[in-house]
C-alpha cells in the first residue's frame, strides 16, 4: 500500500465519500453522512492523539462494508489486511436483529484490538455528541437515554485503550447521569 499517509487518507476519505453519497444522518438536518466517518477520524487525531494511519483509514472506512455495498475484500484491495481487519472488527453483522447487534457490541468490546477499540470509543463518543446536539427523526427522550446507556456498556469493554476519549465519554455519561458507567 501507499506509504505516504496524505495520500492514504486522502484515499480512505475519498473512497467513503463515493460509498456513503446518497446516505443522509437522521438528524433534523439531514447532515451528508460522510460527515460522521471524517468526524470520527479527526475525533481521533485531535482529541485521541492517534497518528497511526490505518486506524485513521479504518475511521474513515468503519461503516462502509455495514452500511454500504462494500466488501471486506475491496476494502483490503485496496487499503490493505490492516485496515481490512480492523474494518471488519468494528463492523455488525446485519443479518442479525438489531437487539443482538447492539448485545455482541458489548459482549466484544473487552476483546477487540487495540486499533479497533479506538476507532469504537471515537465512534460512539461522536453519535453521544451528535444525540446532544439534536435528536434524530422519530427518537424520543426515552430512545436517547437508552442509547446512551448502552453506549457505556460499550465503553465499559474498551477502558484503557486511550485516556483523553474515555475521559470526555464518562464527561458525557455524567451530564446524563447515564448510571453505572
Amino acid at each position: 500500500m501507499d506509504a505516504d499517509p496524505v495520500r492514504c487518507l486522502l484515499r480512505a476519505a475519498n473512497f467513503a465519500a463515493i460509498k456513503h453519497k446518497d446516505q443522509r444522518r437522521k438528524d433534523p438536518d439531514k447532515t451528508p453522512y460522510i460527515n460522521h466517518p471524517i468526524g470520527v477520524a479527526y475525533i481521533l487525531m485531535d482529541e485521541g492523539d492517534v497518528t497511526d494511519i490505518d486506524v485513521l483509514q479504518a475511521a474513515i472506512l468503519h461503516d462502509t462494508v455495514e452500511d454500504t455495498d462494500t466488501t471486506l475484500d475491496e476494502i483490503q484491495d485496496v487499503f490493505g489486511e490492516k485496515v481490512r481487519s480492523i474494518v471488519a472488527e468494528v463492523t455488525d453483522d446485519k443479518s442479525l436483529p438489531k437487539a443482538e447487534r447492539k448485545r455482541l457490541q458489548v459482549e466484544h468490546a473487552a476483546s477487540r484490538s487495540h486499533q479497533a477499540k479506538l476507532v469504537k470509543l471515537a465512534d460512539k463518543l461522536y453519535n453521544l455528541r451528535d444525540l446532544c446536539r439534536t435528536t434524530p427523526e422519530g427518537w424520543d427522550e426515552q430512545r436517547v437515554a437508552e442509547y446512551f446507556q448502552w453506549a457505556a456498556r460499550v465503553v465499559r469493554g474498551l477502558r484503557g485503550t486511550n485516556r483523553p476519549l474515555e475521559e470526555r465519554l464518562e464527561r458525557l455519561f455524567k451530564e446524563r447521569q447515564v448510571p453505572d458507567c
